[in-house]
């Protein structure tokens, strides 16, 4: 990471098992500069974090200057104020639990650094208790009382920890924040940091490497400094001032959890976590376009637990008939019954993986229209063409493991028919201000509307072919827009 960060500490002595930083200043030095830099991190160290105490006024001082500050203020308060209630222990963490069941002791203390512990099997649970209590060194307390409790938690101090905690402190830090031991470099410093998500591993990136560099490249154009992050960078999100997602987004899913915890803390976030719920989920897009009446394919909703009668729909929708899971997307998820009894097959199928299953009208095209739109403007306009042989853009049934597609064909927004167009936007102002992608088909009585991608792809060579490097610079520009704006 590329903006500057300060370890605070109430005296200097504290931070010899440690080693030397020019990072690292005093409560009393942070306390008493007059200029700040808007765009430092803060790692607020100070044995004591009590209310009105030195440490109290580090933090507070530091979100008055607009800085990135661990632990904020409502953080401090929170741990300060947690004896008036306690916490259960969740249920669904199967690893603490498995450990605590395991033990014959009614009580544990666990030592928390930045979100790690040294016990393996409570990691995740570290992390949990960090991500609701971001504070560096935390001292937490487990009690069996018919069932496990967090009876205590408490801020740590630096000047308190043993040798053995030293050295695990010193380690947490180090993976925590290993920028904290860079030199500055000797560039200009630009005025906001974006986080790019993206999964290196993801078989059908929205984004690939060479479209990740050329964001990179253009919001450095647009004095932003953009860094490519992995989900394992969850706990580093709060250093930067915006989020991009270039990952398959989904609800139950950390993308999703990015998204809330950006949006949360006041960033500016792409795709906003409303756009997810609203995109990710057919059903919840289904009833949100016929409630505005935008054109979408005759659609039927399943209810596994309800009777249904399939060769009502069958004669309803006419066949085939395309059968859809709410919440796919690349074409899985999505099949096609030539007749009643592959209808009724099909379905019980789908229905092992959801409750609710779409039947839709079966629409014959050679191509899709995807248009992209950008804070309700479009921007650019492709044609996608179904897989050789195959009725989807994706064919995932053919031999290899990587899903074949079909051909492409990129045009500018003028090219496209005004028509669709006119409906990718009537659309997306239902969702919101952000990045979208919106599929549809041209039939004879309109276009239709097959569903809106809240993280639309964006390839090298694809989706750029029109606009070329001026697509990455109209998206960053809106960023910057967008934190000039939150300023």
């Amino acid at each position: 990471m590329q903006t500057q960060a300060h370890v605070i500490i109430d005296d200097m002595v504290d931070w010899q098992p440690y080693y030397p930083s020019q990072s690292l200043l005093s409560a009393s030095e942070y306390l008493q500069t007059t200029h700040s830099n808007s765009r430092q991190s803060i790692l607020n160290l100070c044995n004591d974090l009590s209310y009105l105490s030195t440490g109290y006024y580090v933090s507070l001082l530091a979100e008055a200057r607009g800085q990135k500050v661990i632990p904020s203020v409502a953080t401090i308060n929170d741990v300060n104020n947690f004896s008036h209630y306690q916490l259960l222990i969740n249920a669904t963490d199967r690893s603490l639990l498995r450990y605590l069941q395991q033990s014959d002791k009614k009580s544990l203390s666990l030592l928390i650094c930045l979100g790690m512990c040294e016990e393996k099997a409570l990691t995740n649970f570290a992390r949990q208790i960090f991500e609701r209590y971001p504070c560096p060194i935390l001292r937490v307390q487990l009690e069996f009382n018919g069932r496990w409790h967090i009876s205590a938690l408490q801020a740590g101090a630096l000047n308190q920890l043993d040798d053995n905690e030293q050295s695990f402190f010193g380690n947490a830090l180090d993976q925590f924040s290993k920028r904290v031991w860079r030199k500055a470099r000797s560039r200009k410093e630009l005025r906001f940091d974006l986080a790019i998500l993206h999964n290196p591993d993801e078989a059908i990136p929205t984004s690939d490497k060479r479209a990740l560099s050329q964001f990179i490249k253009a919001a450095k154009e647009a004095d932003i400094d953009a860094e490519l992050i992995t989900a394992d960078d969850f706990n580093r999100l709060l250093e930067f001032d915006a989020l991009f997602i270039r990952e398959t987004t989904r609800i139950n899913h950390y993308t999703y959890h990015f998204a809330k915890k950006a949006e949360a803390n006041g960033m500016v976030v792409i795709d906003h976590p409303d756009a997810i719920v609203q995109c990710a989920n057919k059903v919840f897009l289904k009833e949100l376009l016929d409630k505005h009446k935008v054109a979408t394919p005759k659609t039927k909703l399943l209810l596994s637990q309800s009777d249904i009668d399939y060769k009502a729909i069958g004669d309803s929708l006419g066949y085939p008939v395309v059968l859809k899971i709410p919440d796919g997307s690349f074409s899985i998820g999505v099949e096609k019954a030539e007749n009643l009894e592959q209808l009724q097959t099909t379905a019980e199928s789908l229905f092992k993986q959801s409750t609710i299953l779409l039947a839709q009208e079966f629409i014959k095209t050679d191509y899709d229209w995807r248009i992209g739109v950008l804070n309700n403007r479009p921007i650019y306009a492709c044609q996608y063409f179904m897989a050789r042989n195959h009725w989807q853009i994706y064919n995932h049934k053919e031999s290899s493991s990587r899903a074949k597609s079909g051909s492409f064909t990129t045009l500018g927004v003028h090219q496209a028919p005004k028509d669709v167009v006119r409906l990718a936007l009537q659309a997306t102002r239902l969702i919101g201000d952000g990045l979208y992608g919106v599929d549809i088909k041209q039939t004879e009585r309109g276009p239709v509307v097959i569903e809106i991608n809240d993280n639309p792809s964006i390839e090298y060579g694809v989706e750029d072919l029109h606009l070329g490097y001026e697509l990455y610079r109209l998206i960053m520009a809106d960023f910057n827009r967008r934190l000039d704006e939150r300023k």
